[in-house]
């Protein structure tokens, strides 16, 4: 299971690639969707489900766990690279490869860059990725999160942003069309661009305060940004962390592994 990361950095070179990357049209209405509860208090449990504190409103579960009852839920999908024991679900023509090898995440060794560069390939990717996002629907979850927007920056020139941009654009159609909000996964510096030409409805993000980055979400997304901070790796207390208007309403600090309650190592904070 894939658990904390953020976004990798862009060169100038990649914002210019967004000016002038031709991508499908958004969808024409989000009116159907339910963003999450402004302000709601939210807990990521991407390293396994366990029953949400009384005050939590918003929960981030795995595709392949059952969505909190009662609570505004999040499913995961990593739309962009194979998830761990998963490769086999790929034909090997939908993964990126350097020199005949496929290409893994340098931080992640356990998973392949999906190739979402030729609209063949992307319609591939699409064809099992819309069969996570209705299984999400059909569980009952509110909304969908599509994790490592970003893998270009990681794909040695193999793909661009126009590439990703695209398939993400399919993704949140497809979500729309489950009735789900589509969530965008970190990537600050294409905020814009993911939702005004890929439709996001709202973010889910990764130690945006910790890299002083939360801006970059609320400047486009408002209130509708969740936030989850890491105890390795706060600049700040958390009660400063806490005070800066800056830091999104909803903000949970977790443990880098996103252990399970009970778990001597689990850590779940609210402001």
């Amino acid at each position: 299971m894939h658990v904390a990361r953020r976004s990798a950095a862009a060169g100038a070179s990649f914002l210019l690639l967004v000016v002038l990357a031709a991508c499908s049209a958004p969808p024409q209405s989000t009116a159907d969707v339910v963003l999450p509860p402004v302000g709601g208090k939210p807990d990521y449990q991407l390293g396994g489900a366990y029953p949400p504190g009384v005050d939590v409103e918003i929960v981030g579960r795995d595709r392949t766990a059952e969505p909190a009852p009662g609570r505004y839920s999040i499913c995961y999908v990593n739309g962009f690279q194979t998830q761990p024991a998963e490769r086999d679900l790929w034909d090997a023509d939908l993964l990126v490869t350097v020199d005949g090898e496929p290409l893994i995440d340098p931080d992640w060794p356990d998973e392949v860059l999906l190739d979402s560069s030729t609209a063949d390939k992307r319609e591939r990717i699409l064809a099992l990725v819309s069969t996570w996002i209705r299984g999400c629907a059909e569980s009952g979850f509110d909304a969908v999160e599509f994790d490592n927007l970003d893998s270009f920056t990681r794909s040695q020139g193999r793909l661009e942003i126009a590439d990703n941009l695209a398939l993400a654009t399919a993704y949140v159609e497809a979500a729309h069309d489950a009735g789900l909000a589509a969530g965008q996964k970190n990537a600050a510096e294409f905020a814009q661009r993911l939702h005004d030409d890929a439709g996001f409805d709202f973010a889910v993000v990764e130690e945006c305060a910790a890299y002083d980055e939360c801006s970059g979400y609320t400047d486009v997304y408002g209130s509708a940004v969740v936030d989850i901070e890491y105890t390795d790796n706060l600049p700040r207390t958390w009660d400063l962390v806490c005070a800066d208007r800056a830091t999104p309403e909803s903000v949970v600090l977790r443990d880098r592994d996103l252990t399970v309650e009970g778990d001597p190592e689990h850590i779940a904070i609210h402001c």
